[in-house]
């Protein structure tokens, strides 16, 4: 397993990072509709905490390997939104983002909702 996905052709090699992929992937899910924002991976208590812009790379886990990446998302969503509707989204938004903007062969793009955000609620 390796730390940098790489692309080559015949004019060379180009070495993406996992912060790089990890930093694209969590930019485009945060597009998407019903996402109020990422969670720290495997919440023990039941708690999740919405992460701030600067540690939002704590709610992602890449695996890079020889066919390209595996993603692991780890989110926050918003009450009364359809859960699988906004995974779906999530999960063609960041594969579509990623090979567009660095042509990398995203495998699996795995979704796991932490917490749903409840906000005035009557």
């Amino acid at each position: 397993m390796s730390t940098n996905q790489k692309l080559s052709n015949e004019l060379g090699i180009v070495n993406i990072s996992k912060d790089v992929i990890s930093t694209i992937a969590v930019l485009a899910a945060m597009e998407c509709y019903g996402l109020v924002g990422m969670s720290k991976q495997g919440i023990q208590d039941g708690l999740s905490k919405l992460l701030g812009t600067e540690n939002l790379s704590q709610g992602v886990n890449i695996k890079i390997i020889d066919e390209g990446v595996k993603i692991e998302l780890f989110i926050i969503v918003e009450y009364g939104v359809k859960i699988s509707e906004v995974a779906n989204n999530i999960i063609e938004r960041v594969k579509y983002t990623l090979k567009n903007k660095t042509g990398v062969n995203v495998l699996e793009v795995n979704i796991n909702v932490q917490g749903v955000r409840v906000d005035n609620v009557t």
